[in-house]
């Protein structure tokens, strides 16, 4: 549970490192001190499978979780030995991305991705939004709640093939987009910029089991079960 803590406090604040590092202590290991080599661990999903029944079958979300975030972070640690990558953490990573395999781009960025989108999620309430600064954010850059839900699920929905949507915070100012694969907009040379508070998975494998090919089905259920305490962290985070 402290790693998980950690791991929410600062993964997006991005002055300390993104996931926990192996055979460093904690703190060393978010701060980037004390360890050679990063490395990606799976993150603890935080709630049974079951939790997002309603938006995201049991099945889906054990699918999702044990096979194919485990295949990312185990692909990605085995791309940061083969190519002999020194970096302290996920963002040094992207950072450099241009420099690195396609191996190491996709995993890496499926481990990150997924790490933070478990995070994102919660049982679905009714009347499900965010309140204080964050929704007076987002009342500002799109002019209401209901209007950045559009722009957003038309990012989702218009994807095309694989991909993610965000809401990202660049220069202050509140945007959405998507990108392709396991890009995510920390990285070099990806279209999209800015720092990601909200995403969501929109790869068949995240929905297809329960929605088939209707996407925008997932997306509309979507917003029942956003963490909006989690995504008001990351807003806040420095």
């Amino acid at each position: 549970m402290a790693n998980r803590r950690n791991f929410i406090k600062n993964s997006l604040g991005l002055a300390a490192g993104v996931l926990i590092a192996k055979n460093t202590g904690a703190t060393e290991s978010l701060l980037g001190l004390g360890q050679t080599a990063f490395k990606f661990e799976m993150e603890p999903l935080g709630y049974a499978f079951n939790a997002l029944e309603g938006a995201i079958d049991a099945q889906t979300m054990q699918i999702h979780y044990e096979r194919h975030y485990g295949a990312y972070v185990k692909n990605a640690n085995d791309a940061i030995v083969e190519e002999k990558v020194q970096a302290k953490d996920a963002k040094s990573i992207f950072k450099s991305m241009d420099k690195y395999s396609a191996k190491l781009r996709n995993n890496a960025g499926g481990a990150f991705n997924h790490a933070m989108f478990w995070t994102l999620l919660r049982p679905a309430k009714a009347d499900n939004k965010p309140n204080g600064p964050l929704l007076q954010a987002i009342n500002k850059d799109f002019g209401g709640f209901d209007q950045f839900k559009e722009q957003f699920a038309k990012a989702a929905t218009s994807q095309f093939g694989s991909g993610w949507a965000w809401l990202v915070v660049e220069n202050g100012k509140l945007k959405v987009g998507g990108t392709p694969n396991q890009d995510n907009p920390l990285m070099k040379g990806v279209a999209l910029q800015g720092k990601p508070i909200l995403g969501l998975d929109v790869w068949e494998h995240a929905y297809y089991l329960k929605y088939q090919n209707k996407r925008p089905d997932y997306v509309g259920n979507f917003w029942s079960i956003v963490n909006w305490d989690q995504v008001q962290k990351y807003y806040d985070a420095k």
